[in-house]
């Protein structure tokens, strides 16, 4: 279940007992690096030092052993986490035509910007950020909007608006894709696709204005 989840979601961090009762901890650690980039904090009775290299070299972040106090662990998750904050937040992300600027919050789309609201930013860079992930309608509301009501309509609306601005064909997306019983997923990989089928619809010199209008940023 828990490499399902894995999978399938954007994981921040991972705290993980390395005496786990149906599988070895470390080992579900490597696989875990191998994975995702999920920052992992083992919890554990071994307290050796030959216990705590492997479980850091198994790709552990942390590792902190038993018996600990709740303050303490705490204090470990707060300091990870903000250190994952300051090194791993970029100021913008690039893929191919389209650039996401966080620090202005904006989007340019083959060169031209593209009108976006807030909502639809954050959920864009949300995605974006977790490009090839899928992510799940509650993980999306959690990440984009943290102060939003629990309601997956919101990000289904929010989506169909980010379709029609962004993607060649709203009705057959290729850039924010359905991921059957889990959520949506930013497909780079088709993105410059994407993009040059709008160049191409643009580039016919008998296109009508409605169908311009529906595909133009």
């Amino acid at each position: 279940q828990a490499r399902d989840v894995v999978r399938n979601h954007q994981v921040d961090l991972v705290i993980l007992d390395s005496d786990m009762p149906d599988g070895d901890g470390i080992e579900f650690c490597r696989w875990l690096r191998v994975q995702s980039t999920s920052l992992v904090l083992i919890l554990s009775a071994r307290t050796t030092e030959s216990d705590i290299v492997a479980g850091l070299k198994a790709g552990a972040d942390d590792y902190l052993t038993k018996p600990f106090g709740m303050q303490e662990l705490l204090a470990r998750v707060e300091a990870l986490m903000r250190r994952h904050r300051t090194v791993a937040a970029p100021a913008s992300l690039d893929y191919g035509d389209i650039n996401i600027d966080l620090v202005h919050r904006r989007v340019r789309l083959n060169d031209e910007f593209v009108d976006l609201t807030p909502q639809e930013f954050s959920l864009l860079y949300v995605l974006a950020q977790a490009s090839g992930t899928a992510l799940s309608r509650t993980e999306l509301l959690r990440r984009a909007w943290p102060d939003a009501i629990d309601n997956h309509r919101t990000v289904d609306t929010h989506v169909l608006s980010l379709r029609k601005k962004i993607e060649a064909d709203p009705r057959q997306p290729n850039v924010i894709q359905t991921v059957r019983n889990v959520g949506y997923r930013f497909n780079v990989d088709r993105f410059t696709q994407a993009v040059k089928s709008i160049e191409n619809v643009r580039s016919l010199p008998n296109v009508s204005a409605n169908v311009t209008a529906s595909i133009s940023p």
